[in-house]
């Protein structure tokens, strides 16, 4: 749903991408965090079998499972629709809102080839990480032509940023 005024653009979008994952992709998911899992608490020397005991890599294995965990909850539920609402004050994304006094720069990829129609903000403060926001069905030129009145364009982003591109292909 797009709405276009002189005022504000609005759209919606889901909260996450759910990528549509095969059989196979459990399996090997699976098959690596077993192997990881078995060498955060083995190893082998000189051709033998070891166990690390209080050596082991107990965080590692942590996160490993909780990353799982995680994973399977969030295949359990879909994603929350949130609304998007670019105005003259910021951008609003649900409940949250980013002054554009806290964004440093945009850019806006439109690549119908690949599959790509983004906006990307990046924030002044290092800590806080690159905004991806799908477009939808928005006008990216109408987009980009209304944020180009408020913030600086990064023209040098002609290409998705690689953990994006990484996350599309490990179906993350």
């Amino acid at each position: 749903m797009a709405e276009n005024n002189l005022k504000s653009l609005k759209w919606q979008v889901p909260e996450y991408h759910t990528p549509e994952r095969s059989k196979s992709w459990y399996i090997i998911a699976f098959s690596f965090i077993a192997i990881s899992l078995f060498f955060c608490f083995f190893t082998i020397s000189n051709w033998r079998l070891e166990f690390l005991g209080y050596n082991g890599n107990f965080l590692f294995a942590l996160i490993l499972i909780m990353a799982a965990i995680i994973t399977l909850i969030n295949e359990s539920r879909p994603p929350l629709i949130v609304d998007v609402e670019i105005g003259p004050e910021g951008v609003k994304i649900g409940a949250k809102f980013f002054d554009y006094d806290e964004i440093k720069n945009f850019s806006v990829l439109y690549k119908p080839k690949q599959s790509v129609k983004s906006m990307y903000l990046e924030f002044k403060n290092s800590m806080r990480p690159r905004l991806a926001i799908p477009l939808r069905r928005m006008d990216a030129l109408t987009v980009r032509n209304y944020l180009v009145r408020y913030l600086d364009e990064d023209l040098e982003r002609t290409n998705p940023p690689l953990s994006e591109q990484l996350t599309k292909l490990l179906k993350l």
